[in-house]
């Protein structure tokens, strides 16, 4: 089978979800046996339909615009027996880009009206391939996708043989916690491809494993994600940026100081350690917290230890200035700018406890 696969995300491969599930989609079908090309469309020059009709009038079948889709996307897109439309979820649709390249597709129809069944279509001038959507979203609920999977039903009709729809999905990569239930997400699009191309068709249990559920706790998601977003605004980046200098969503509260700890908390390092960690705030956020560290697990708790193995006092903006490598917390320890009382061994493996 002749294979065309649309990428439409204008993101390049490292931060784009929807080149990393089509990438994994086109490996099965490739291991199948297909011959597939994958095409960036953020690499063509495609412009947008003017609705001017010549392309149904004095040139049938060939479009007034002079770009890569007269050139050489249109004649791939005639030659393919199977589409892949890969976008990103925009405003609960595919993006510009994917749309510019569907409504250039209309010098494959005729301008003259046909009955079939209750409603009128134009007749096809060459044969259309059948279909497969693809989409990514970042909310993490399936129904995000109703009016795509609406709107590409009623367009493609039969010829729509699949829907994958992968919500959640910037939730892939951004834990090493969630490892495991990455390699199923993308071991399931591999295996999506390969029944394609098998059977024609998805099977239910393929696809649950496509939109397993990434994220256990939403509120600890949506939480760090807003403090990401805030880190964002205040350091004046996007997020590849803030991805590239390695910047940590900055805590602006005890709680979310708690929770950062425990995502950060790396319990391979930690070992066989027994300790008692309290942190006393001061300045803009002031009160008390303190974690248990012990077999391998950290419970983060509001208010004071009885016994803490180590007791750090800091201003809270200080401290989550040292959290975000923003300041060395070493040479302010030495201008004693805080203070740290107990066991130092502790403070000595804060990078390995917590990375």
């Amino acid at each position: 089978m002749k294979v065309l696969a649309l990428n439409s995300s204008p993101r390049a491969q490292d931060q784009s979800k929807t080149e990393l599930m089509l990438s994994h989609l086109v490996r099965g079908m490739t291991e199948a046996g297909a011959q597939v090309e994958i095409v960036h469309l953020r690499e063509k020059k495609i412009n947008v339909c003017c609705g001017c009709f010549t392309c149904w009038t004095k040139t049938p079948g060939v479009c007034i615009h002079k770009d890569d889709m007269r050139a050489e996307l249109f004649d791939k897109y005639r030659a393919a027996e199977l589409v892949v439309y890969a976008s990103p979820l925009y405003h609960y649709m595919v993006n510009a880009t994917m749309k510019a390249f569907i409504e250039r597709t209309l010098p494959m129809i005729q301008p003259f009206f046909v009955p079939e069944g209750d409603r009128l279509v134009h007749p096809v001038r060459y044969p259309i391939p059948k279909a497969v959507m693809l989409s990514v979203a970042g909310f993490h609920e399936e129904e995000i996708f109703g009016p795509l999977s609406t709107w590409a039903k009623y367009l493609f009709g039969e010829r729509l043989v699949a829907e994958i729809y992968r919500p959640g999905a910037e939730s892939i990569g951004a834990s090493r916690h969630g490892r495991h239930r990455d390699e199923r997400i993308l071991a399931a699009t591999v295996q999506a491809g390969r029944e394609l191309i098998a059977t024609g068709r998805i099977s239910v249990a393929t696809l649950q494993g496509v939109k397993e559920q990434s994220v256990k706790d939403l509120k600890t998601w949506s939480t760090v994600g807003n403090l990401m977003w805030q880190t964002c605004i205040a350091e004046g980046v996007t997020p590849k940026i803030f991805k590239e200098r390695g910047l940590v969503p900055r805590p602006d509260s005890i709680d979310s100081f708690m929770l950062m700890m425990a995502i950060a908390f790396n319990a391979k390092a930690a070992g066989d350690t027994q300790a008692c960690i309290q942190f006393a705030f001061t300045g803009e956020k002031t009160g008390e917290c303190y974690f248990d560290i012990a077999n391998g697990a950290i419970q983060g708790h509001l208010g004071c230890a009885e016994h803490p193995s180590m007791r750090i006092e800091a201003p809270f903006e200080l401290w989550m200035d040292i959290l975000t490598g923003k300041a060395d917390g070493q040479k302010l320890f030495m201008e004693q700018k805080y203070t740290v009382t107990g066991d130092f061994d502790l403070l000595m493996r804060f990078d390995q406890l917590f990375g």
